[in-house]
This record gives C-alpha cells, structure tokens and sequence, in this order.
C-alpha cells in the first residue's frame, strides 16, 4: 500500500477495516453471522439478517479500534472473546470501563473534542472524537453515550487527509461544529439505516443522513449500517434517491460487504 493511500473495507453494518497511510485501525467490530440476535438493552434486541465480511481470523495486525458505542451490533461477543486484549480501543467514557471490565488493557475515553494519537514513521493519525446522540427525550436515557469520530493524517505539521465518521447518531444541526472546528473535510461516513427502538428513530434516517451531507458538502460520502439488522427501516436506496433529489454537490460511493474502496477524493 503507498503512504498517501486511505481506503476502507466493508465489513458490514459499521464494522471497518480502514488503512490510513501505514496505520490500520478497525471500527465499531461485530462479527455476528446472519440469523443471530445482538442485545441492545433494555430487553431490545436485534436479529442479523446478513452475513459479515470479516472475521477476527481475517484481521492484520492493528492500531487500534474505534468503537462508537457499546450496542452489541457494534461491538458483540465474538469481538470480546476474539479481539487481541492490548489493542487500544478508543470509545467513550461508559464503553471504555465497559471494556476494561472485560480484560481490554488499552482502552482510551475519549470525550467529544478529545484526541488520542498514534505515530509511525514520522507520521502521526489523531483521532478526535465528535458529539453525538443517540436518542432523543426518554430515549436518551435508554441509550448508551454515542461518539462520531474525525480521523485526520498528519505529516509534519500539515494534514494530508481528513475524514469524519458519524457513529450512531441521529441528525443535529451541532453536527456542523466538525467543519467549524477542523475544516473541509476529504470523507463523510455516516451511519444510516433508520433504527428504531420502542417506535423511535435512533440513527440517522435518509432524509437526515441528506441533511448531514448538506451540512458539510464532503466531496466523498461512503454511507454505511444501513441493512444489516431488522430494526433498520430506512434502506440505502432511499438515501441515493435522496442525495440525488437535492443534487448535493460530491461523489457518493456506495459499498457492498467486502468491498474495498478508497476515502480520498
């Protein structure tokens, strides 16, 4: 892989194995084959309707982990029994000791606008985390924390690359505080899908994941969890046909589970 070279491959749902320059960092890990249920909390639960792309077996040798949140279709019992132990895995507060608690020695909390770097070869990946939320009103209590991530390489002093993950998020217009605070961003990747939990959506649907491409007009959006569990009701078409009604200015790229695809313009 060249130095310069930033791309990312699907693994489903919001599980990513992204190769930034010479860092390799794994996100949101759920390795759940088709037909098994992920627990949410609360006596919710999930049934995979798909199968994943990549097994622990299948990982090289990573970084880190980027974990948004501790929701078992984001990270499930196969990553707990599966995953290295000393694999630094950045997440939230509430996740972070979650984790700990599970023999994960490394685990960084990260607050929103907090950064952990890792370096090599000169060359430094910083990974911010962003706000988010995961419900609203009652809801919000029911739900774990929820973090976005803004992943940004750096030579010297200048950044090469820049790009945001959204995590479980539903759409605020606070969200824009990512470009107020770091600039253009080179990829959008937000999580879709529409989920609902006791009749209320908890990520961005495709009328909201449409207003957060408005919002910060990235020149690559490559959209993912959009299709992968049963509480999903918003599907990927129907976030093509909105970004296209609008004619939002960028490349939207769309993947399928094993496919690899480059994150820079």
């Amino acid at each position: 892989m060249a130095a310069d070279d930033v791309t990312m491959t699907f693994g489903g749902n919001a599980t990513m194995l992204l190769r930034i320059g010479s860092f390799t960092l794994l996100t949101d890990p759920n390795f759940l084959h088709r037909g098994q249920r992920a627990y949410l909390g609360k006596a919710l639960w999930a049934r995979r309707l798909t199968e994943p792309a990549l097994q622990p077996t299948q990982l090289p040798a990573l970084a880190g982990i980027v974990l948004s949140h501790l929701h078992a279709d984001h990270w499930d019992r196969i990553a707990t029994r599966s995953l290295p132990k000393a694999t630094p895995v950045l997440t939230t507060p509430a996740a972070a000791r979650a984790l700990a608690g599970r023999g994960f020695s490394e685990t960084a909390d990260l607050r929103p606008w907090e950064s952990h770097e890792f370096t090599r070869d000169g060359r430094t990946l910083r990974i911010t985390a962003a706000p988010g939320v995961h419900g609203r009103g009652p809801m919000a209590r029911l739900l774990p924390p929820v973090v976005g991530s803004v992943l940004e390489l750096v030579d010297g002093a200048a950044v090469s690359w820049r790009g945001y993950i959204s995590g479980d998020t539903i759409f605020r217009p606070f969200l824009g505080e990512v470009l107020e605070r770091f600039g253009s961003l080179d990829v959008v990747v937000p999580h879709l899908g529409g989920t609902k939990a006791l009749g209320v959506t908890v990520t961005m649907d495709a009328r909201q994941g449409a207003d957060l491409v408005e919002l910060l007009r990235p020149p690559v959006t490559v959209p993912v969890h959009f299709d992968d569990y049963s509480r999903f009701t918003s599907p990927l078409g129907d976030f093509v046909a909105e970004v296209a009604r609008r004619q939002l200015p960028g490349e939207l790229r769309t993947v399928h589970r094993g496919d690899t695809v480059s994150l820079r313009p």
